[in-house]
């Protein structure tokens, strides 16, 4: 190859080796793309731009203009850009490679937009360390973020959208996913026994339905009937609470069974009432007959009761006291005529406070004067009274003035107490004196019980209890012991003076 031909080559550009068949590639042609404008550095990532409408906006960017240059980010290794799609003409400019993929975030510029009042042309990048020759994508500046809706006038209320609700693949809510609904009451008490075990009735104790109970041995029980069903009420209710003492007095003229409704209302309380004792005390100053009703062998008295220093126990007392089957004790009076000697309200008062010791329940039958000293003293000590009349007119007018004398001596409180007892004591009583005679008691605002006659309770014979008497009788004086009843303190009052 001569001198020439190497001249030629170096001319042409030819830089390959000389016996190849090598030609070098066309010269590109000069592109007429103007030069890309400087890119100013990137911002920070958590940078927002702001609204140049905005006075805070241009605020922004005067404090911007007066801040010191912010420090350049770190320079990330380029990702490979990818491949161009196949256009005629100049390569499109690229995109320099940022590290983390192909995520792309275009850094917000620093500066008011291009075109605004504050535009003095790009930003100097020169003196930047991080200057390159990256030219910013088609969608360059980003979008402005929404501004936020204006909170809502007052008055005024936001409209949040429809509430959400979970739903079930079928046509309405889904219960199953509702909450239960918290326990009103415990467990304990919804579990009700009623409901579980089936109700039992009480066989019948007399009439028509013991006879169908006995005849069907027990299969066919109709229960118990309205009137057994009444009369555990009123034992119900003679087994009430009672705390303290409970003094009843009974008075009446001579002759109505005084006595008789004495010891027969303490033997009831006796029977139903088995924790408290019971006594019936003999206060009448005219030879009284209490003892010999309830327990002819009785040998103490109020005396005995009174003067004897070595009362400690219940056994000391029960000597000087004495009792019948139903468990009603017994204090006597005086029962021999020979040796006289008259019971003073000295005598009274202190032997019913050495019995208030150990009996709860004290039923005193009182003398037929009511003007006595001995009376007088009763009266003080009351919870309740009972006057007892006969069911005709004489016995009905001296209960009248028992009741009037009461009155006169301003014992209304006691009178509130007190319950009427017309007792049949020889069952020659005509029904409609009985009648009209509860009614005009009844009209006072007094409780009247009609007791019939009983051949059990006979002047003169004991009193053993209440299983010897008729039903009818019995009826009646439980009737009697349950008014009484009503009464009961319901609390331990034994310092009030009782009338």
């Amino acid at each position: 190859m001569t001198d020439r031909d190497d001249a030629l080559r170096r001319e042409l550009g030819w830089t390959g080796p000389e016996d190849s068949d090598y030609e070098p590639a066309p010269a590109e042609p000069e592109s007429t793309a103007r030069p890309a404008p400087p890119v100013p550095s990137r911002p920070p990532i958590d940078f927002v731009e702001p609204d140049p409408d905005d006075e805070l906006g241009h605020e922004a960017y005067r404090a911007r203009e007066d801040a010191p240059p912010l420090p350049p980010p770190p320079v990330s290794p380029p990702i490979p850009p990818p491949p161009p799609p196949p256009t005629e003409g100049p390569p499109p400019l690229r995109e320099p490679e940022r590290p983390g993929g192909s995520f792309r975030q275009p850094p917000p510029r620093y500066g008011p937009p291009p075109g605004s009042p504050r535009d003095t042309g790009p930003v100097p990048t020169a003196n930047r360390p991080d200057a390159g020759t990256w030219n910013p994508p088609a969608n360059w500046p980003p979008p402005r973020p929404p501004r936020p809706p204006a909170p809502p006038s007052q008055g005024q209320q936001q409209y949040s959208g429809p509430p959400t609700q979970q739903w079930s693949p079928g046509f309405g809510p889904d219960k199953r996913s509702a909450p239960a609904p918290a326990p009103t009451s415990s467990y304990a008490d919804r579990i009700r026994t009623d409901d579980l075990v089936p109700a039992r009735k009480t066989p019948p104790g007399r009439g028509w339905r013991l006879v169908i109970f006995k005849a069907t041995f027990g299969l066919l029980n109709l229960g118990q009937s309205p009137d057994e069903l009444r009369q555990l009420e009123l034992e119900a209710k003679i087994r009430a609470g009672l705390r303290g003492h409970y003094k009843v007095g009974v008075m009446g003229k001579g002759g109505v069974g005084k006595t008789t409704v004495s010891a027969s209302i303490g033997s009831v309380f006796a029977e139903l009432r088995q924790d408290d004792r019971v006594v019936a005390i003999d206060a009448d100053t005219a030879f009284g007959k209490l003892g010999s009703r309830v327990d002819p062998k009785a040998q103490g008295s109020y005396w005995e009761l009174a003067q004897d220093p070595h009362l400690e126990t219940f056994a000391d007392v029960r000597g000087r006291v004495g009792n019948n089957s139903a468990g009603l004790f017994v204090l006597a009076g005086e029962a021999t005529p020979a040796r006289r000697r008259v019971l003073d309200p000295a005598i009274y008062r202190e032997a019913t406070s050495r019995l208030d010791r150990y009996f709860t329940i004290s039923i005193i039958d009182c003398s037929s004067t009511m003007d006595t000293p001995v009376t007088q003293e009763v009266l003080r000590d009351l919870d309740a009274l009972v006057v007892v009349s006969s069911p005709w007119v004489d016995g009905a007018a001296a209960a009248g003035q028992t009741m009037d004398w009461l009155a006169a001596r301003g014992l209304t409180s006691l009178l509130q107490r007190t319950i009427i007892v017309l007792n049949d004591s020889d069952g020659h009583a005509d029904k409609k004196t009985r009648s009209i005679l509860a009614q005009q008691f009844a009209s006072q605002g007094q409780v009247v019980i009609e007791v019939p006659f009983d051949g059990h309770l006979r002047p003169g014979g004991v009193i053993d209890g209440t299983r010897e008497m008729s039903p009818s009788a019995r009826r009646r004086f439980v009737e009697i012991a349950a008014a009484l009843a009503d009464y009961f303190p319901t609390k331990d009052d034994r310092s009030r003076e009782r009338f």
